[in-house]
């Protein structure tokens, strides 16, 4: 597959940039390197993702360290069950001027940024939930029927507690559909978790430095949209998303053993999620164009908040990612 030579030096200038910049936020998220791989994917494909681990493993740390490396306005939100959506979108006051007239202004919510960090969003009410579907959707709110656009890039980096759940509600599945990744956030191994203690309780923390600015992240966004992508990897791409719907007559490329093992499966906005992690990553890792490794890689992250097991599989004891990577066994060896 031929690459043009002037697209060849854009993809080295981006990945050296973004070698610094990997390494400036791994000074402080220490060790989690796939995780980092996998956020930056998501905002490189101009997404959102979800975090979702136990407290205490760094991701709120994450998310502030990359406003500073990739030159973002930040702004967070704590989802608590009485957050209301105005304390996210924004509400309009009524002004009285010294003349005694009065008029109405709007006093923008911290969703008028570029990074926006929603920390445990599940624990909010679906009404306060459902305020950030269209701001992470069209990039926009509507607030007293005045279209209003937020900041670009706009991304949002949510986090969620896998434990504690009582209390709290789970996002439904036309906004977990709209974060462009899942990402897992797992406790460290020893040898990594020695290296966090060091790096992280002496007087020299290590302070991440900008690496790119906003004009920078949004021209490094449209260079990953001209990548070229083969025929392997798209045929892969598009038999590994329409395998994993349950529904046969739809979706005949499904195994057998799936139909029972699923209630629902992913639909077109998965395939388009994995073809641009997969041009992402494949820069992040100092290539032109991706590989089927690049598909094996990114297709956790992007299937597993997009299928849901079956009551019997649950039974077994099935996970979603021990599905998935059943799935690219089938899939990968087929397609290589």
């Amino acid at each position: 597959m031929a690459v043009d030579d002037k697209l060849v030096a854009e993809i080295e200038q981006l990945t050296a940039r973004l070698s610094q910049a990997r390494e400036s936020v791994e000074q402080r998220f220490v060790g989690q390197k796939s995780v980092v791989e996998q956020v930056l994917a998501a905002i490189l494909s101009g997404g959102h993702a979800l975090l979702v681990g136990q407290p205490g493993l760094g991701k709120t740390m994450l998310v502030d360290t990359l406003a500073t490396v990739l030159g973002l306005d930040n702004a967070r939100i704590q989802f608590t069950p009485d957050l209301m959506p105005a304390d996210i979108l924004g509400s309009e006051v009524l002004d009285v001027k010294p003349d005694g007239t009065r008029a109405f202004r709007f006093i923008e919510g911290p969703v008028f940024t570029q990074l926006l960090m929603a920390d445990e969003i599940n624990r909010a009410s679906p009404r306060t939930q459902s305020a950030l579907l269209q701001a992470m959707q069209e990039g926009e709110v509507t607030i007293s029927g005045q279209h209003r656009p937020l900041g670009r890039p706009f991304h949002v980096l949510a986090t969620q507690n896998p434990i504690e759940q009582e209390g709290t509600y789970p996002l439904p599945e036309a906004q977990l559909d709209r974060f462009l990744l899942q990402v897992d956030v797992g406790y460290p191994d020893r040898d990594t978790e020695r290296a966090i203690l060091l790096a992280t309780t002496g007087t020299d923390q290590g302070a991440p430095h900008a690496v790119f600015d906003a004009q920078g992240l949004v021209a490094a966004q449209a260079l990953i949209r001209r990548m070229p992508v083969g025929e392997t990897v798209l045929n892969a791409v598009l038999d590994l998303v329409r395998s994993a719907r349950p529904e046969a007559p739809e979706a005949p490329e499904a195994p057998d053993w799936l139909a029972e093992a699923l209630v629902w499966g992913p639909g077109p906005r998965a395939a388009q999620a994995l073809m641009m992690v997969t041009r992402a990553r494949a820069v992040l890792q100092g290539r032109f164009a991706p590989t089927l490794d690049d598909v094996t890689a990114m297709a956790a992250p992007v299937l597993r908040h997009r299928i849901a097991l079956s009551f019997a599989a649950r039974a077994r004891g099935e996970s979603v990612d021990a599905l998935i990577s059943r799935l690219l066994g089938d899939r990968m060896q087929a397609a290589a």
